[in-house]
Formats: structure tokens, C-alpha cells, sequence
């Protein structure tokens, strides 16, 4: 089998397509929840801590001089894309969680028929002696 054939059987498998949609569906979902944190979340959470932008924290490690922008370390912007992430995993969790929920759970299988318990010493005599009647009468 040629390298062409195999690969064209991978594709065809449906495993490249439902990544492919995977991605593109997990990218406009990543906009979203990047879009409802930093337009919906942050601001309040900035005009509690003093109005202040969660974008715009940062610390000046070199000042700009002339042409050269200021060196920034901007730890807002981290903090931003933190939570970003926390909101996408808590939302996928949720998510996972629904769907597996929404699967068919599989039927219990029937029980088996335990072994019969064999009969204590007592009972095997008591059926010996039954027995022994039952011949002489």
C-alpha cells in the first residue's frame, strides 16, 4: 500500500475531519469566553479594585527613551489570559460533564444464579436417615 493510499484512508477515517472541526469550533470558543471576560467579567472586577484595567497593569522595566518604547512586564495582560483559561476549562468541564450525563448508561447484566449451597453435616444425615425410612416402610 503506497504512502498516498494510506493517507487518504486515514482521512477518510473521519479522524482529520472531526479534529479539523474540533479546532475551528475550539478557537470561536476561545473568542467567546476571551470576548465575555474581558467585556463582561473584568470591568466590574476593575471598578471594585479602583478602576483600575486588568489590561493595563504593568511594570516599567525600562523607560522609553527617544524611538524605543518603554519595557514592559505586563502582568495585567497574564492575568487577563488567566482567567481566560479558567472560565474555558471550567466551561468545558461542564460541558463534558453534561454529555457524558446525556449518554445511555449501559443495562445492569442480569444476575447469575449463585451455586446452590451444599447442605451442612447435619442436613445430609437428616437426609440420609429420610431416605433409610423410606426403604424399610
Amino acid at each position: 500500500m503506497s504512502l498516498i493510499q494510506e493517507f487518504r484512508q486515514f482521512a477518510i477515517k473521519g479522524n482529520v475531519i472531526d479534529l479539523a472541526v474540533g479546532i475551528i469550533i475550539g478557537a470561536a470558543f476561545g473568542k467567546i469566553v476571551s470576548s465575555f471576560v474581558g467585556d463582561i467579567v473584568m470591568p466590574p472586577i476593575g471598578v471594585l479594585v479602583g478602576g483600575v484595567s486588568f489590561v493595563d497593569l504593568a511594570v516599567v522595566l525600562k523607560e522609553a527613551v527617544g524611538d524605543q518604547p518603554a519595557v514592559l512586564l505586563n502582568y495585567g495582560k497574564f492575568l487577563q489570559t488567566l482567567l481566560d483559561f479558567f472560565i474555558v476549562a471550567f466551561s468545558v468541564m461542564m460541558a463534558v460533564k453534561g454529555i457524558n450525563s446525556m449518554k445511555r448508561k449501559p443495562e445492569p447484566a442480569p444476575e447469575k444464579a449463585a451455586a446452590p449451597v451444599p447442605p451442612t453435616p447435619q442436613e445430609q444425615l437428616l437426609m440420609e436417615i429420610r431416605d433409610l425410612l423410606k426403604q424399610k416402610g
